[in-house]
């Protein structure tokens, strides 16, 4: 079998969709006989804290599911303090630069992008050894950071950023984009380059046994709208609470998750409990599925339009059945359209939103049941993951 190596700066028992994707590529390679490794630090994600089973350690090697798991040293945080995050960021970033420098490495290495410090360090030492670097770009940085107004355009952290960038895919032998718009965007920067559209679709084989559709057919009641996730300033669930209009109709809101708004999220449940949203934190994958399996409606809300970003939630739920009211723009917006997925407000317009999800709340349930049905099928289709990869395989990607 050949080795291949991941450097990620995520990875399970980490929750999130980068910890998630990474997983899934990992597997279906192992699948395709090959014997994967992944890099990345102590598990500490999204809590910006070490998991009780890291603590005290520097570095530690696991193995799951046939996935041999290195985990380095961090120190971790999720602290709001630009130099302390920094110090974190740095933390990890050192310790890559010396095991990828001095540690034996297979020639196919898979880098993560972004974090993009990671990412210019990772593609730095192993084009200087010059190995096979399959770039791997899940969102575009610096440009998502001045969209959400984390990075302040042309200042010295941008014009650093956008110099790491520029490097990242002039260096990497090929390039993996998420979306179609990150590939157009690469493109525009080194249009000679070598780039294939790897979609973060789910695993079918495993999703099937998360069905919605085995459940006992509803066709009254209130209909259950759901966020499950971070609950980060990119997805704007507070505001979602706030400015959501569901008090006179047939809805409620139920959310999962954890993330730097969790607090603030539960103190205003708190302060008013007639607007008929509930929380119930983080939970294990499998548990969350069997949670959601008793739930109508997903909701992937974003706080602005980021260029290149497709939410991976909206294949998970298709893979599961869940119809979806998206409301985040761009090419997210045009899949869930096109596939018949669901429905679609104009990111930050909450007027176009509750007024779609006053339209939702006249749906009877049997209705929706269907709308469910038809999903599932579609996705099996549209977004298989054994079919990419296999396509990928085919092309000498990997």
């Amino acid at each position: 079998m050949e080795e291949i190596l991941i450097v990620s700066n995520y990875y399970p028992p980490e929750k999130g969709a980068a910890a998630n994707r990474i997983e899934q590529l990992a597997l279906k390679l192992n699948q395709n006989n090959y014997n994967v490794t992944v890099l990345c630090p102590l598990g500490n994600y999204p809590k910006g804290e070490l998991f009780p089973e890291y603590k005290g350690k520097f570095f530690v090697k696991e193995t799951f599911q046939n996935i041999i798991v290195k985990r380095l040293w961090i120190y971790p945080s999720n602290s709001k303090n630009i130099f302390i995050r920094l110090i974190s960021i740095l933390s990890f970033t050192t310790c890559i630069f010396f095991y990828l420098l001095f540690k034996k490495t297979p020639h196919k290495v898979v880098v993560q992008s972004p974090p993009l410090l990671l990412s210019f360090i990772s593609v730095l030492v192993l084009w200087f050894k010059r190995k096979k670097i399959i770039l791997n770009v899940s969102d575009l940085w610096p440009l998502a950071a001045i969209e959400l107004k984390a990075l302040k355009k042309n200042s010295l952290s941008h014009k650093v950023s956008l110099k790491f960038e520029h490097f990242i895919y002039q260096k990497a032998t090929l390039i993996l984009g998420q979306s179609n718009e990150i590939i157009s965007h690469i493109k525009s920067l080194i249009p000679d380059k070598t780039c294939f559209l790897y979609q973060n679709f789910p695993d079918h084989a495993v999703n099937q046994n998360d069905t919605i559709l085995e459940n006992k057919i509803e066709t009254e009641g209130t209909i259950k709208l759901f966020y499950a996730g971070l609950l980060g300033v990119a997805q704007g669930v507070l505001e979602l609470c706030k400015k959501i209009e569901i008090d006179h109709l047939n809805i409620e809101l139920h959310i999962f998750g954890d993330g730097a708004e969790r607090a603030q999220i539960e103190g205003f449940i708190k302060q008013n409990p007639l607007k008929k949203i509930y929380f119930y934190g983080m939970l294990a994958r499998q548990d969350l599925h069997e949670e959601i399996k008793k739930l109508d409606i997903a909701i992937v809300p974003l706080t602005t339009r980021i260029y290149g970003s497709v939410p991976s939630k909206i294949y998970e739920y298709g893979a599961l059945g869940f119809p979806i009211l998206y409301f985040g723009g761009g090419e997210g917006e045009n899949i869930v359209l096109e596939n018949r997925m669901g429905w679609v407000a104009e990111v930050g317009n909450y007027d176009k939103l509750n007024s779609e999800i006053a339209i939702i709340s006249k749906i009877n349930k049997s209705e929706i049941h269907k709308m469910k049905s038809t999903i599932v099928k579609q996705s099996k289709i549209v977004f298989n993951l054994d079919t990419q990869m296999k396509k990928l395989l085919s092309k000498n990607v990997f």
